[in-house]
């Protein structure tokens, strides 16, 4: 049985995931993880937020990132390969001060060497799009010893 597999009988074994990471402290969830998408949700807290009052961006860049990484893992065996972050690109759409964000990311390409997400971070008590991220992974192979 791959990992992915197993996460999917097991969703408490990727919360485990969130455990001991810079996700810990944000109060992160996995809500959902299967093969077509993986959803995150994180309250805005003060530790979210910038001086402003409003979701700091580089958290949401975090929460999207993290998303995809996650969802990379659960798609191969990680026994023979692993995801390596190489590029994020988002673009901050709206802004909130308050409530709880979803970061829902989707493949839009993936390969034997690469996978390219698309996250979106939803705003769930207004239903308001916050930011737009595409995140890449380059798919790292495990060196045997």
């Amino acid at each position: 049985m791959t990992d992915a597999k197993r996460w999917q009988f097991a969703p408490q074994a990727a919360q485990a995931l969130v455990a001991n990471t810079a996700l810990e402290p944000l109060g992160v969830t996995i809500t959902a993880l299967d093969e077509e998408q993986v959803v995150l949700t994180m309250p805005i807290t003060n530790a979210a937020r910038q001086p402003m009052g409003m979701l700091h961006g580089g958290v949401s860049l975090l929460l999207a990132e993290s998303a995809a990484s996650m969802h990379a893992a659960f798609l191969v065996d990680v026994n023979e390969k692993v995801p390596v972050g190489i590029e994020v690109s988002g673009s901050h759409l709206n802004s909130a001060a308050d409530g709880t964000v979803a970061a829902v990311g989707k493949v839009l390409r993936l390969s034997r060497s690469l996978v390219v997400h698309e996250v979106a971070i939803w705003h769930q008590e207004t239903g308001k799009q916050l930011s737009a991220v595409r995140v890449t992974n380059y798919y790292k192979t495990v060196k045997r010893t």
